[in-house]
């Protein structure tokens, strides 16, 4: 073990280390002065986590259930700990090493170094490639998002396909153990999209090495890499059992489950029995245009707004028709450049202009198979990335192609494209320093790669007009703004040709500036090709290059102006006049509807930050909860009764300056009531048709499939029956009954019952729980004086929790065993 952990082999990479924790935090350097990033889906994600963490504070434990967001459920993904997940602890470890976001660059940076040092490419070249990769604009973009757990799944793709090449090229011990320690972070990340497709792309590199090991004649070492990979995986799965359960079952019950109403009632793709809306699942998809914005950030104007100078056609055109110079300069501070078909676009995904070289030439000289893996596996994922617009692959896929319909907003795979575009690139590298090509050899394929790519920058600045025509689709309506503002009709249409001319001079601009770094990159690599340069110094400079490139796209999208102090981070949290005047009521559960906040209550999570609210921001929405709003309350006649029976006690709305103002609603149901009757129908669109009919507050909607559980019940016989919540907890629930006859109860509670979550018992004796009126729990109540226990105890978590802890320990002994077996220099493969 000495030889393996001695200074002369460590020193070097703890030297990258430190680099790159100093290059982390030099890119976000506000974090220094205890700034935070003031990210939209993080404070989302703060509000809908509030219950549950307060809870935790309070009590040391954790609650499996929130009634934070969409009237109630589970919180698996919303907020949550697994102690006995060795993994989990590692990564919340790892999180802690710096502040963040710069913690999140330095865990990209370390796993793509570990990759590339996997495929040979030593020292220097595996931290360009890990700077190149980190800090691709994708990942800035995301962050300044607040798509956290998607940037940590991206983070640690790289280490999971070390493990994995490393397993068939050197030794799958080895392999195995790495394979294992990152798959099991890359599940931390708890980001099942990101995990999917960079599944698919291993699987294909298994296939591969498999059939090349076995044409070699290696069948025997092969079983012991592919056994050592599914011990792996099973390991590291194993130790996010909890977790992967608890998703497992909840998603099945969400919209990305399936529906039981008919196509004709719940209006989706009548091909489909689950998984997304297609027209929702594609609705964020490139068109084939915008791949150009890989290597020209604003090909396609860059965000959906942005900013333009004082020396924009659209600044002139403003101040030349008399509007005043600071007018005109707020105005061109936030433009729609953006004019591609997305809906919102964050930013463009910028891999670099000197990956760009560098990966068209490693295309032409690299001679490793993993080249041609790595080819075809980013086809394949710009393929998916263009969702709609190549309608006759992705919507097959879609259809057909296991777990693919549970994803929306695919173009998020082109991150993993970009990986393995640095991967090519780097490789690239590698061939030129170790000289397994010549400089003659060189020659052509370097000529031939510096004309594909400086000369599409050339003609990108030089001719734009003729393959972009930089016309959006919402011109119209910007132009008719301007036309109001002004009074005046061509004054509109002179505002969209000058913006129009400003977004051709973006492109322009990044074409040339993508121009200057590739002759550079260029330059270089011919003259060290060539043994001009000395290896530090064509390194050196060749880092700085990528580093400057990056950055001074990554700055336009996540930069200083994004960081605020922590008290002006926490007044995000200041709950207005109209959240203290609910606060006030002392009523521990009753739900807030909130139609006051940007967005609209669905799209908002502010409410839940204080409330117990109807509404909420989560892509993930039980499926049932979502069709009740769909059919009975998003239509021309809203059916009230909804909010009613889900006990919507307060309304948040806007006043006419804007201000959120509490509405008391006095015809909120209450926590639970009692009902006269019931109504039994046959399926789910009987159920969803008789909500419009019936008195909800008098009588039931049950579904016949929990009609044996009611049989010889005669409901509504005591007109003086009640019931009570007497105690609250997120996931447990107490009430009191009394009546004089057996009744049927209905709860203002959402129902989810996917393994009997939740145990109900009634004086402490297990009682059936029923489902009533598409989303309420029902109870039959004997007779008498009652108290009545919902208790949330889902099995994913107390079976879970020792299938982590077995796991984890697995994992420990897997990895301790393969550092043993490489200390003492023995070989398994």
């Amino acid at each position: 073990m000495k030889n393996l952990f001695s200074w002369q082999r460590l020193w070097p990479h703890l030297v990258a280390v430190i680099g790159f924790m100093i290059l982390s935090v030099a890119y976000v350097s506000p974090v220094l002065q205890g700034k935070k990033l003031s990210a939209t889906d993080e404070i989302q994600a703060k509000g809908a986590a509030r219950e549950v963490l307060d809870y935790n504070k309070k009590t040391g434990e954790w609650s499996w259930w929130t009634n934070s967001m969409f009237g109630g459920m589970p919180s698996y993904l919303v907020a949550a700990d697994y102690p006995t997940s060795i993994p989990t602890k590692i990564g919340q470890g790892v999180n802690k090493l710096l502040p963040a976001p710069a913690n999140y660059f330095l865990i990209g940076m370390v796993s793509a170094y570990v990759l590339f040092l996997v495929l040979g490419a030593g020292g220097w070249l595996a931290a360009i490639g890990a700077v190149a990769f980190s800090f691709s604009c994708f990942n800035a973009i995301n962050l300044e998002a607040g798509h956290i757990s998607q940037v940590i799944a991206i983070m640690y793709a790289p280490g999971v396909l070390a493990g994995v090449i490393l397993a068939f090229r050197r030794n799958w011990l080895a392999g195995a153990a790495v394979t294992a320690l990152f798959l099991s972070l890359e599940l931390y990340a708890n980001h099942v999209q990101i995990t999917y497709y960079l599944g698919i792309g291993i699987v294909i590199l298994v296939m591969m090495e498999s059939v090349a090991m076995i044409k070699k004649g290696l069948t025997k070492n092969l079983v012991m890499v592919l056994g050592g990979l599914a011990l792996a995986a099973v390991v590291a799965v194993g130790t996010h059992t909890t977790r992967l359960w608890n998703a497992y079952d909840y998603t099945r019950e969400t919209i990305r489950g399936k529906s039981e109403l008919s196509p004709s009632a719940k209006k989706a793709d009548p091909k489909k029995g689950d998984g997304l809306d297609k027209e929702y699942a594609f609705t964020y998809s490139y068109g084939v245009g915008e791949l150009l914005t890989l290597v020209i950030p604003n090909a396609y104007g860059g965000a959906s707004y942005g900013p333009l100078s004082n020396t924009s056609e659209t600044y002139k055109t403003l101040t030349g028709r008399g509007v005043d110079a600071a007018t005109a300069q707020n105005i061109v501070q936030q433009l729609p450049l953006y004019w591609g078909d997305q809906p919102i676009m964050g930013g463009p995904n910028y891999i670099g202009a000197i990956v760009f070289f560098l990966f068209v030439l490693g295309l032409f000289i690299v001679k490793s198979p993993l080249k041609y893996w790595a080819a075809g596996v980013i086809v394949l994922y710009v393929i998916w990335a263009l969702g709609s617009s190549f309608a006759a692959i992705n919507y097959l896929f879609f259809d057909y192609f296991p777990m693919f319909n549970k994803f929306r907003a695919m173009t998020m795979v082109i991150s993993l494209a970009q990986l393995l575009m640095v991967l090519v690139g780097v490789l690239a590298l590698a061939a030129i320093a170790q000289k397994t090509i010549t400089a003659n050899e060189l020659q052509k394929p370097f000529l031939i790669s510096t004309a594909i790519t400086a000369g599409l920058m050339l003609i990108m600045a030089l001719l734009p007009g003729v393959f972009l025509g930089f016309k959006g689709v919402n011109d119209p309506q910007l132009g008719q703004q301007f036309s109001q503002m002004a009074q005046d009709q061509a004054f509109g249409q002179q505002i969209v040709n000058s913006v129009v001319q400003d977004r051709e001079g973006l492109m322009k601009g990044d074409a040339i500036r993508g121009l200057i770094f590739i002759a550079l990159a260029a330059g270089l690599v011919w003259f060290f090709a060539q043994n001009k340069l000395k290896s530090v110094v064509f390194y050196s400079v060749l880092l700085l290059l990528v580093i400057f490139d990056l950055f001074g796209i990554d700055k336009r999208y996540l930069n200083n102006e994004d960081f605020v102090s922590a008290y002006v981070a926490q007044g995000v949290t200041t709950p207005s006049p109209a959240d203290e005047q609910i606060l006030r009521d002392t009523d521990p559960d009753y739900k807030v509807y909130d139609v006051a906040s940007q967005g609209g209550p669905f799209n908002s999570a502010q409410a839940s930050y204080f409330h117990k609210s109807l509404g909420g921001y989560h892509a993930a929405k039980m499926r049932r909860y979502q069709e009740l709003f769909e059919n009975q309350f998003f239509t021309e006649k809203p059916n009230m009764e909804v909010l009613n029976m889900l006990n919507a006690k307060y309304f948040i709305t806007p006043d006419e300056q804007g201000n959120r103002v509490a509405q008391p609603n006095p015809q909120a149901y209450g926590h639970a009531w009692f009902v006269k009757s019931y109504k039994v129908v046959p399926n789910a669109d009987a159920e969803m048709a008789a909500l419009r009919t019936v008195n909800l507050r008098t009588e039931a909607v049950i579904d016949q499939h929990f009609a044996a559980k009611l049989e010889g019940l005669k409901a509504g016989t005591d007109s003086t029956a009640k019931i009570s919540l007497i105690s609250y907890k997120p996931d447990e629930l107490i009430y009191e009954s009394n009546s004089g006859s057996e009744g049927l109860a209905v709860f203002s509670e959402i129902y989810y019952n996917v393994r009997d979550e939740w145990k109900v018992t009634i004086d402490d004796k297990p009682a059936d729980l029923l489902r009533a009126n598409y989303v309420l729990r029902a109870l039959r109540i004997p007779a008498g004086k009652h108290t009545i226990k919902f208790r949330f105890e889902p099995v994913s978590v107390s079976a879970g929790k020792m299938i982590d802890l077995v796991s984890s320990l697995l994992l420990v002994g897997l990895i301790a065993g393969a550092i043993f077996v490489e200390s003492k220099g023995k070989k398994n493969v």
